[in-house]
């Protein structure tokens, strides 16, 4: 009974694009219908992943366009719009209708329709004359980006900023927490699963929990709700748990450099939509996609890169043996008398050669595009010495600090601006304690290298900040905590919680090792503390009755608020297969950052609260 997010996001687009009748086993509708394909920008991002050009084709979709661009009229033929609820595309649709731009308009909207634009749609279409070309409206609970089995974002672009901004408002902050849990709902009702949900106290991993219990208890009162999963069949069938954090938890994965495959072509080459671009050997840029129908990708994404190199190699050699076989095979025999059964054998020897040759050519392309990204990788790899930085990066998280003289090597080496920078949030986050001399000649030795530090001042602030919050006691707390509340946007306390102990010998995050005890469901003081919503429970007060909670769970979904990287992805994945039996982790997040990205983040709210490089500067002039 394994949740299988992709699959059932598949299946829900292929309904929709046989404009929403039953499809037969092979896929495909009973009667073939053709038409035309309507979607917004972020809809494009939900099916680029999932469906490729030639599979609209064959759900009878002949044309397809961005809703904001002009199109022509085509008279006689149906359009499937996947759009957004939102304001421009319902005015859209009301122009595009009036124009009797299509035969008839079967809209499909990525979640629910709020009421006041379903108003706007029906009264826009009266207006115009046109309501009659509306065949269809349906709610598809679709706002979310499947990228692999296990893997999910929201595309819900800066949500790190906007939650820490120091100068958000209630109002925004709610609107945020509204988006987060509206695309967790959409993931939920795909997947037709109501988990039990946990989360560490305070933040926004607590709100959105919380929000989203309510909004699961509000839907379950309805009679044909989504999660109706026949009858009596729901009090035997194992629920997944989902755990909500949120980044802040563990600050340094996001940051860190990492030396494995997947974790490796994100960060470097930018993969996005798991799709990338890499400088080819004879120039000009070469466009690969790197999916579940890539096995190479799905089989060594989460080894070190040195090993990558061997397998391809490996794969490389394997490949011409068996070219050389088939080769030999259909050769024939030299200088042998020729009686008729050799032509037999020979014809059969072609037969299989001639077969066997799309799966020669196909694994010759897939060990032609690895070679090409690993040259690439190599390449930066020694121009910026990063697996120095991965190394360096370990040890200081495992010792709790670095040798002065090594941490000024590694900022005044080789690397790019970033790659310094993400070192130097490294050490902050991993040192016990902050050596002002020290972090004095991190700052300039940044700065030297025309690094703008306002990330780095950003975390060093909250990092004393909550040193100065464990230190005071527990009377005067209660006001530094709610000051400290007010400036940053929610509790900070978990940015540093346990930095010691992070990373075990075996690498293993602060993150991976929380769901694994969230999964287990025994008692246990690192998550005892958490809190437990339970949507088909009667209410009680959150985090009370645990007497529910039916651990070991065999399937999780890992939710990361604040963005998410390919680092927690590999580190949850492999946990899940080394369960004995193997579990299934769902990991998502708001968006998926690369180490660059979040960095930027933390710049950005570094200057909104008016420190780095540039104040710096400014001051010292003074």
């Amino acid at each position: 009974m394994a949740l299988n997010l992709r699959q059932k996001q598949t299946e829900c687009i292929i309904r929709m694009l046989n404009l929403n009748q039953p499809v037969n086993p092979s896929g495909t509708a009973n009667e073939e219908v053709y038409k035309i394909l309507i979607y917004d920008k972020f809809c494009q991002n939900i099916l680029s992943p999932l469906i490729h050009v030639k599979d609209l084709r064959k759900h009878g979709v002949t044309l397809y366009f961005l809703i904001d661009k002009d199109r022509k009229p085509v008279h006689d033929v149906p359009a499937v719009y996947f759009v957004q609820p939102n304001n421009p595309n319902i005015q859209r649709i009301v122009a595009d209708a009036s124009r009797s731009l299509y035969d008839s308009f079967h809209l499909n909207f990525s979640s629910s329709i709020p009421r006041p634009l379903l108003e706007d749609l029906a009264s826009g279409t009266l207006n115009s004359d046109s309501i009659h070309r509306i065949s269809k409206v349906h709610d598809q609970y679709l706002e979310f980006v499947t990228l692999e089995d296990n893997l999910f974002s929201l595309s819900q672009k800066s949500t790190y900023v906007q939650l820490n901004d120091p100068s958000a408002g209630d109002k925004e902050i709610e609107d945020i927490i509204e988006r987060v849990v509206n695309g967790l709902f959409c993931v939920l009702a795909t997947l037709a699963a109501v988990p039990i949900i946990r989360c560490p106290r305070g933040g926004p991993a607590e709100m959105v929990a919380s929000a989203l219990d309510q909004k699961l208890r509000d839907h379950l009162l309805s009679k044909n709700n989504l999660f109706s999963e026949g009858g009596g069949f729901v009090s035997s069938f194992q629920r997944p748990i989902l755990c909500i954090f949120d980044r802040n938890f563990e600050l340094s994965a996001g940051i860190q450099h990492d030396f494995r495959y997947r974790p490796l072509v994100h960060d470097i080459l930018g993969l996005k939509l798991n799709r990338l671009s890499v400088p080819g050997e004879k120039g000009g840029m070469k466009s690969f996609e790197l999916d579940s129908s890539d096995p190479f990708w799905m089989a060594n994404g989460s080894l070190e890169f040195p090993e990558v190199a061997v397998e391809i190699e490996t794969q490389l050699n394997k490949y011409k043996k068996d070219v050389d076989e088939v080769n030999k095979r259909t050769g024939g025999t030299a200088g042998a008398e020729f009686d008729g059964t050799d032509l037999i054998g020979n014809t059969k020897h072609l037969m299989n050669a001639v077969n066997s040759l799309p799966e020669l050519t196909e694994r010759k392309q897939v060990i032609d595009k690895h070679t090409n990204i690993a040259t690439v990788l190599l390449g930066e790899i020694k121009e910026r010495s990063l697996d120095a930085y991965v190394k360096k990066e370990n040890d200081m998280m495992v010792r709790g600090g670095i040798d002065r003289n090594e941490l000024m090597s590694v900022l005044k080496g080789k690397g790019t601006k970033i790659d310094k920078l993400r070192f130097a949030i490294m050490y902050i986050i991993s040192s016990e304690t902050i050596n002002p001399s020290e972090a004095e000649a991190v700052e300039a030795a940044l700065r030297e290298s025309e690094v703008d530090t306002s990330a780095f001042q950003y975390v060093k602030k909250i990092k004393s900040l909550n040193v100065s919050l464990a230190s005071a006691n527990s009377a005067s707390r209660s006001n530094i905590v709610d000051w400290a509340e007010k400036l940053y946007g929610q509790s900070i306390s978990a940015v540093t919680a346990g930095m010691k102990n992070l990373l075990s010998g075996d690498r293993q995050l602060a993150l991976t090792r929380t769901v694994e005890a969230l999964m287990e469901g025994k008692p246990n003081p690192e998550i005892d503390s958490y809190l437990v919503f339970d949507p088909r429970a009667p209410k009680s007060s959150p985090g009370t009755s645990s007497n529910h909670l039916k651990g070991p769970f065999k399937e999780a979904i890992v939710f990361m608020i604040g963005g998410g990287n390919y680092v927690e992805y590999g580190s949850l994945q492999d946990l899940a297969q080394h369960q004995q039996p193997a579990k299934q982790v769902i990991y998502g997040t708001t968006e998926i950052l690369t180490g660059m990205e979040f960095v930027e983040q933390l710049s950005l709210l570094g200057q909104k609260m008016g420190l780095g490089s540039s104040s710096a500067a400014a001051s010292a002039t003074h």
